[in-house]
């Protein structure tokens, strides 16, 4: 579900999945490892879910 939301928001914004992982949690593979399984605990989750509407506000704020 979590990747899900991550696929729409890269979709929407057209940012590379790297960048995200970067901006997020300063790993460029975040996504591409999240796409092969991996499950990013507890802390991380929040924060993706704290950045993606708070990115989205800022960029139409512009």
């Amino acid at each position: 579900m979590l990747l899900r939301k991550i696929e729409d928001f890269l979709r929407a914004t057209g940012m590379p999945w790297t960048k995200f992982g970067r901006m997020v949690a300063h790993d460029p593979r975040l996504v591409g490892d999240m796409r092969n399984g991996r499950n990013p605990g507890p802390d991380l989750v929040s924060r993706i879910e704290f950045f993606m509407p708070h990115h989205q506000e800022a960029n139409h704020a512009l």
